[in-house]
């Protein structure tokens, strides 16, 4: 059930990185997301360490800002020689505040604001991904405008269908994502692209899904790529310089998750581009990989304190945490499924059947017919696997505040996001004058 540095301690409590969870839930409260320093680094090591056993050229991480960024997420990323792709301005924003290089960060969305695009540009961004035909337009009247001129990539739907939730699959034909390879319309952009005067194609995007399973879907999709790559080639005289492939690679929610590893995805990445790309004589462009989810998914942690135990005769038992979606939206968007424990029970036997829910005002349930040590009110639930597209898609639903996320290593606790205050839910609030007048009786 564990990973990184998830162990039981000699008190019978889940310990992370050298912390007690107990201890962190009484110091900073719950809910409260907890994330495995060394975990994540060496999540980003291994990306780094099998593109050099196994890609004979240039390769380049990105690690996917949407799973979870922070300025202090920025810095460590930086530090273990990782790119970035950012899908907003607010993500560029945070990556700016922490003063990670502009020229290692690539910036997509399918809509992107002119304001988007000129903050972008100005930032002297590596790549914008483009996202359809009206971008190019205008990507290249701003671009114009500014006197700069835009590096793009531009991103491709391959048509390929990744085993995987509808919600969450990108690559497939009905997408709002990219520009279809099917139908002429990719090379017809690419044709576009190349007249622009303020435009630089360097090369393509993909992506085909999240949370994917299976190696061969990326085999069809770089068998539809480098082949596309040759046809440009051949017929506009374009040499690609760069192939990014997406992330997606899946995590273990589940024990009956069984998602390929690092290793083996890097190594069948590798492979299937060096084998398409000698096959059709192109010579090998700079690989990109964009990894989120498999990079910070399993070292995060929600811890939550247990309240109200309540047991329906014959039904079952609910049991209620101080959380729910609005800190953990993805069961109720995806049918997510979660591995749980009591962390200060973390020795003692799953025996107790229950399903988890939460206390906001909808049906809320967290993890359905799932089995812990019998719970008590006080107790503090480990919900495992939480890194990714948890934080980063918290809201204020019910008016709850936003948790903290601390980063533990070696036995230290570092606060990297302050839990939000009741007063940070009104900053934003205005009371038009009109309504302050008494109210008419």
């Amino acid at each position: 059930m564990f990973v990184g540095t998830q162990r039981i301690n000699s008190l019978g409590h889940l310990e992370i990185g050298g912390c007690d969870t107990v201890e962190l839930a009484e110091m900073f409260g719950t809910p409260l997301f907890v994330i495995d320093e060394k975990l994540v680094r060496e999540n980003c090591r291994k990306y780094r360490r099998a593109f050099e056993e196994y890609y004979r050229g240039e390769a380049r991480v990105a690690y996917a800002a949407k799973a979870f960024i922070s300025t202090a997420m920025c810095k460590l990323t930086q530090q273990e020689g990782l790119w970035m792709d950012v899908s907003s301005e607010g993500e560029l924003f945070t990556a700016m505040a922490a003063n990670f290089p502009s020229n290692r960060i690539y910036m997509h969305g399918n809509y992107k604001t002119d304001e988007e695009l000129r903050y972008s540009l100005n930032v002297d961004v590596h790549c914008i991904v483009v996202d359809s035909i009206d971008e190019l337009y205008s990507l290249n009247s701003i671009a114009k405008s500014l006197g700069k001129k835009a590096r793009i990539l531009l991103r491709i739907t391959p048509g390929v269908e990744a085993h995987t939730h509808e919600y969450i699959r990108t690559g497939q034909v009905d997408t709002k994502f990219g520009i279809q390879l099917a139908g002429a319309q990719a090379f017809e952009a690419t044709k576009l692209a190349l007249s622009m005067d303020c435009l630089e194609l360097l090369g393509f995007h993909c992506h085909i899904g999240s949370q994917v399973f299976e190696i061969e879907p990326y085999r069809i999709t770089i068998e539809l790529m480098v082949e596309f790559m040759a046809q440009v080639k051949e017929e506009l005289g374009f040499v690609t310089r760069e192939l990014n492939l997406g992330g997606g690679l899946g995590i273990r929610y589940t024990d009956t998750d069984d998602p390929p590893s690092i290793e083996e995805f890097i190594k069948a990445i590798s492979e299937a581009t060096m084998e398409e790309c000698a096959k059709h004589s192109l010579q090998l462009p700079i690989l990109i990989v964009e990894p989120g989810r498999s990079i910070i998914g399993e070292a995060g942690t929600t811890l939550y304190r247990i309240g109200v135990i309540k047991e329906i005769q014959g039904v079952r038992t609910y049991v209620s945490v101080d959380g729910g979606m609005s800190d953990n939206p993805r069961p109720a968007l995806y049918g997510a499924r979660y591995r749980a424990i009591v962390a200060n029970k973390a020795d003692r036997e799953p025996d107790f059947l229950c399903t988890i829910v939460g206390r906001h005002c909808e049906a809320d349930v967290l993890i359905k017919d799932i089995k812990i040590a019998k719970p008590e009110k006080g107790d503090i639930l480990a919900v495992l696997c939480t890194g990714a597209y948890h934080y980063a898609m918290a809201s204020n639903y019910n008016r709850f505040t936003r948790p903290a996320v601390v980063l533990v290593n070696d036995g230290k606790a570092d606060l990297i996001i302050a839990r939000e205050k009741r007063e940070d839910l009104i900053r934003n609030d205005i009371i038009p004058e009109r309504l302050l007048n008494e109210d008419k009786q």
